[in-house]
């Protein structure tokens, strides 16, 4: 059998039998289903590694079809999402979008980045969680391919008077192209200059910035939509 170290992220766990669990984990490499023997049992060394939201550095074995963990060393549990409700709610949906869009045999570093880094400043933060998600799902769209253009207008390629985000045509548009498209929505400057922060802002740092409680709520509009367009499926929390 190959032996297999990698580090990664429980995104999932399901009991099996009476002492089993089947989890998840979310590494740089995609997604691994992995059977972790033994490791409800109350002194189990897998029960702490083996739990949602544990990010750890696991030893497995590959067998013919199936992983089976062999051991686990514990690196973050992110303890303040299980003690908080509203934030285990907000990370658990995160959660559910990563599982839709991560596979198997993937290079899924970036999203693996993104998810980590998004689950520390929902653990170690009172940053606003619906504006942690909106910053999110535009981000996590550009990794996808859905990157928005956003330096000039999708349509006439002016640089000025950017005021309208299109769904239709992913990114900004002038006020004139913008009275063509019935699907487009009107932002604030503040709300441009934070689309454009987060497309393009070093990964450790899209967290990084502050806007007014409208420009959140145009922000939450302008992901949730755009994000449900481009994978096509509602998402809510």
């Amino acid at each position: 059998m190959a032996t297999l170290k990698i580090k990664g992220i429980i995104i999932s766990e399901n009991n099996m039998g009476d002492f089993d669990k089947m989890v998840t984990i979310l590494t740089p490499n995609g997604k691994i289903a992995c059977s972790a023997k033994g490791s409800r049992r109350p002194k189990s060394q897998l029960m702490a590694g083996t739990q949602f939201l544990c990010f750890g550095e696991y030893m497995m074995f590959k067998g013919t079809n199936t992983y089976t963990l062999n051991s686990c060393e514990t690196i973050e549990l992110f303890y303040n999402i299980r003690t908080d409700l509203d934030k285990l709610e907000y990370a658990s949906h995160i959660t559910k979008i990563i599982q839709d869009v991560t596979y198997e045999s993937q290079n899924t570093y970036k999203i693996l980045q993104l998810y980590l880094n998004t689950l520390y400043v929902i653990s170690e933060t009172d940053m606003d969680l619906e504006f942690i998600l909106s910053v999110f799902k535009i981000r996590l769209l550009c990794i996808l391919g859905f990157k928005p253009i956003i330096d000039e207008c999708v349509q006439c390629k002016n640089k000025e008077e950017l005021q309208y985000f299109s769904l239709k045509d992913n990114g900004f548009k002038c006020a004139c192209c913008a009275k063509q498209d019935t699907g487009s929505i009107q932002v604030s400057e503040s709300t441009i200059k934070a689309i454009k922060y987060i497309v393009m802002a070093p990964a450790k740092k899209i967290y990084s910035f502050q806007i007014s409680s409208e420009s959140k709520k145009q922000l939450s509009i302008i992901s949730k939509l755009y994000m449900n367009i481009k994978l096509e499926k509602e998402y809510n929390v």
